[in-house]
């Protein structure tokens, strides 16, 4: 019995994540350009953002609703404890891309445990890598425009208070961990936790259906296995929410320490 069960169960794989074009491909290339699963998910995600905040604020009222009011107070989360906090009082500058990456991210993230879709499109490094060079670029951009290319790259590479004769291994160092590295550890964390997240709930869901199929003392542990699938469902709720959390306070903090005076 267990041997057939087994032979009939399908583990998750990488498999789960390729997913092929719906209708006709764009090649560009070598680089296939459709509409699948995975854009559909993307698009979707960002119209459901979009969708909440028309309808939460499209006659804002003194008294707010339960709809405002939810998107009232996420605003005011991003800007208080991401945007003031990491950057001081020039965060309200950069409160359009805050506020774009964390609902964005969250709003992608969050298709991981809606029933019948159960896949985040953040699974995929290309859609973090994205967000990551934007962020790359913008903080980038702004410590080149407060410091000069040269200041900045003084700011950057050359940390105050350290030795001189120590600067020839402090340099590349710096170089490689905040200039080549930040985006790569920001699409990383990101995409690992719902690559993870999506093998951990594929495994616990499609194990209790695989014991319920096969009777015996399996059927008994079935159970136990859905029990901590839905404890999971939780979990990634959570994770959606601080992950989403964790990449937008990173970003202003890479912004606020660019824009800093010293280091």
């Amino acid at each position: 019995m267990i041997g057939g069960i087994l032979a009939a169960f399908e583990p998750p794989s990488t498999k789960d994540f390729v997913w092929g074009c719906w209708g006709p491909a764009l090649r560009a290339g070598g680089i296939e350009i459709c509409l699948n699963f995975i854009t559909f998910l993307v698009l979707l995600g960002f119209l459901a953002m979009l969708g909440f905040f028309f309808f939460a604020l499209r006659k804002p009222r003194v008294v707010p609703g339960r709809l405002q009011s939810t998107a009232e107070l996420g605003i005011q989360f991003v800007r208080e404890n991401i945007a003031l906090q990491m950057i001081g009082p020039e965060g309200d500058r950069f409160m359009p891309l805050l506020a774009t990456l964390f609902f964005a991210i969250f709003f992608w993230n969050i298709w991981e445990v809606a029933p019948g879709i159960n896949f985040s499109s953040n699974s995929r490094i290309a859609f973090p890598l994205v967000m990551a060079i934007i962020a790359w670029i913008t903080y980038n951009t702004v410590g080149i425009v407060k410091h000069g290319f040269g200041g900045y790259m003084k700011h950057v590479l050359f940390p105050p208070g350290a030795p001189v004769w120590l600067y020839p291994l402090l340099v590349p160092i710096e170089f490689i961990t905040q200039i080549i590295v930040r985006p790569i550890t920001l699409s990383v964390r990101l995409w690992a936790n719902f690559l993870a997240g999506h093998f951990l709930l594929a495994v616990f869901f499609l194990g209790t259906i695989a014991m319920l199929e096969s009777g015996g003392i399996l059927y008994a542990i079935a159970p136990l296995s859905f029990v901590i699938g839905v404890a999971l469902v939780g979990f990634e709720i959570f994770v959606s929410l601080l992950q989403a959390f964790i990449f937008t306070i990173l970003t202003a903090s890479y912004i606020g320490g660019a824009m800093a005076e010293e280091h």
